[in-house]
């Protein structure tokens, strides 16, 4: 094989014994088997990806509607400091938009 790398050589190998199990039946219904089965995992592993970031823009909400709360009672009668809680309302919309549409792909991704 003169200087190919280890890789290479693993790579080589690897596709010679697939294209050589694929010729059996046995060697297909397993590859066919594990096309299968990675596939179905990989879809559960989106979903999950999908809710748990969902999840993740919900804390942020919920943790920018708090600041927000704070901030709107420290403003009192000074409109000039409103500027920060209009800030975090628009983050607070802008995190529940993410979140609700992230746990909208993954159940269309269920589906």
């Amino acid at each position: 094989m003169g200087n190919a790398s280890t890789a290479r050589k693993i790579g080589f190998a690897a596709r010679v014994v697939t294209q050589q199990a694929g010729r059996t039946r046995l060697g297909a219904a397993l590859w066919s088997g594990a096309r299968a089965a990675s596939s179905s995992f990989a879809r559960v592993f989106h979903v999950l990806w999908l809710e748990v970031t969902g999840f993740v823009f919900f804390v942020l909400a919920l943790l920018g509607g708090t600041a927000a709360f704070r901030e709107y009672h420290k403003v009192g009668a000074d409109p000039v400091n409103m500027n920060k809680v209009w800030a975090a309302g628009v983050l607070i919309l802008v995190f529940v938009y993410f979140g609700v549409t992230s746990f909208w792909r993954a159940r269309k991704r269920r589906g």
